[in-house]
């Protein structure tokens, strides 16, 4: 039950204001072996949890590398990807494929997007609320510190209003959700031994000056939080 928010805007017009906003929880189960978020190796080009490491290693353009899953797509469980070509002097591209909805990928325009578990978009309305806190905060974006404004998307983040009810996400889920739809209803998930334990949050800058914050839960803990925080400059 992961959830994804981001704001992209390939030309801000402000000094102050970012190409890319995003800010996601991933959710899953508390035991589950993990890594946090690091730099791969020496050199500091590749920092991730490693989810998507080919995409990451290959030297493809987004758009190319969501068409090549596209066509096999078919062959496995849903998922979406989201990647992305931040350049300072070629532009931004941001593509998006999930392998339930359009044969092939898509570019998206400037503008503000969720994603959870179905299609990009699909008005669930835990997405559709977290999406308007994400709105509420961004909007401030340009007059915040920087530190204050990852602090707000992380309450963002770990919002547990449930959003009830919710037929689309019932049908979706059928007889496996009934019993923790409450939990399920909220950005934040917190069940007995699954739910929310990363929140991630991506900032980047008009001048290519990336922030990357990433809170994680230790010993499957919910009252123990690691918080590291990675600033770099993307590569021209």
């Amino acid at each position: 039950m992961c959830i994804l928010f981001l704001k992209f805007d390939p030309r801000p017009v402000s000094k102050n204001a970012y190409r890319l906003i995003l800010a996601a929880n991933r959710d899953e189960f508390y035991n589950r072996p993990s890594k946090s978020a690091d730099f791969w190796d020496s050199s500091n080009e590749i920092l991730s949890g490693a989810l998507v490491r080919n995409f990451l290693t290959m030297d493809l353009d987004s758009f190319s590398y969501l068409k090549k899953v596209s066509l096999e797509g078919h062959l496995y469980n849903g998922f979406n990807l989201i990647a992305a070509d931040l350049s300072t002097t070629n532009g931004d591209v941001i593509c998006y494929y999930g392998n339930k909805g359009e044969s092939e990928p898509i570019f998206l325009n400037a503008g503000i997007y969720g994603l959870s578990n179905s299609l990009l978009d699909t008005p669930w309305k835990k997405l559709q609320y977290g999406k308007q806190l994400f709105t509420e905060v961004i909007k401030q974006s340009e007059d915040v510190a920087k530190e204050d404004l990852v602090q707000e998307l992380i309450k963002v983040l770990n919002n547990q209003d449930p959003q009830l009810p919710d037929p689309a996400m019932e049908d979706q889920g059928k007889e496996h959700v009934q019993p923790v739809l409450t939990e399920y209803a909220a950005v934040c998930v917190r069940c007995p031994g699954y739910g929310t334990r990363t929140n991630t949050v991506i900032l980047t800058d008009v001048e290519g000056h990336v922030t990357f914050t990433e809170r994680t839960m230790l010993n499957a803990d919910i009252n123990q939080w690691k918080t590291s925080t990675y600033q770099f400059e993307l590569q021209i």
